[in-house]
């Protein structure tokens, strides 16, 4: 992982999480925040959805998308580029650019949804009879999901990039990215609408939750990591459930 481009892919990365600090900035600090101009993102973070409105929750979730989804699919990236050796087109920004192009569809309609629940007073997994239940569904849901046979067989080309790459590579780096980011999507959004639960810009969510899909994604840890994820999200479902009645 060495290069130009590796170097941009990798700042692109620490940028997207630095704005993501910058805009969880507690409100006492935002003066502070603004005297170095991180007064746009700190406002962004602290306004309400409604007030926010819709491109900018579209654009912090493509920042959350960027910064936790890009980390998990770095070995894969690596792996595409050893293609070159064979004399494939491998073009490394077509492959990350249809990659981020999935998970900013994913941006669009999770902003979209987080504006909903808002409105509809159901953001709070404590705040109301309904909004626990709906925050159980959610890591039911979840939990339910790391069992399924559409979870594994993602999570199976995950975990063999050269064998996926082999089968489409003839399709150019463009699709070859579009096809990982749909394949990272079906192993990943259940986990990524956890945020519902954890905290939209939870800080402490979203690094666990990278470290947790990027382990998924290996070979050998994951596959003692999927179903006991499972389990464990299934608890915290009946958790919440019985601490919202």
């Amino acid at each position: 992982m060495r290069g130009p481009h590796w170097l941009a892919l990798f700042a692109l990365i620490l940028a997207a999480w630095a704005a993501l600090y910058a805009m969880s900035i507690p409100a006492e600090l935002r003066a502070a925040g603004r005297a170095y101009g991180a007064g746009f993102w700190a406002d962004l973070c602290n306004l309400t959805p409604d007030a926010a409105g819709f491109a900018r929750m579209a654009l912090m979730w493509a920042l959350m998308s960027a910064a936790m989804m890009a980390p998990t699919a770095l070995p894969a990236f690596a792996t595409y580029e050893d293609l070159s050796h064979s004399g494939a087109e491998t073009r490394f920004s077509a492959l990350v650019g249809g990659y981020l192009v999935i998970w900013l569809g994913f941006s669009l309609l999770a902003a979209a949804t987080q504006l909903v629940l808002f409105r509809a007073e159901l953001l709070d997994p404590f705040g109301s009879s309904a909004s626990a239940a709906l925050s159980a569904g959610i890591l039911a849901m979840a939990g339910a999901y790391q069992f399924t046979p559409l979870k594994d067989a993602c999570l199976s080309k995950c975990r063999a990039p050269m064998t996926f790459f082999m089968q489409h590579y003839d399709q150019g780096p463009f699709r070859n990215g579009l096809r990982l980011g749909a394949v990272c999507l079906g192993c990943c959004w259940a986990l990524m609408m956890l945020a519902f639960v954890g905290g939209v810009m939870n800080i402490a969510f979203m690094g666990l939750a990278t470290l947790l899909m990027a382990l998924e994604k290996l070979p050998d840890i994951g596959r003692w990591l999927t179903r006991p994820l499972g389990v464990a999200l299934l608890a915290g479902a009946v958790f919440v459930a019985l601490n919202g009645i």
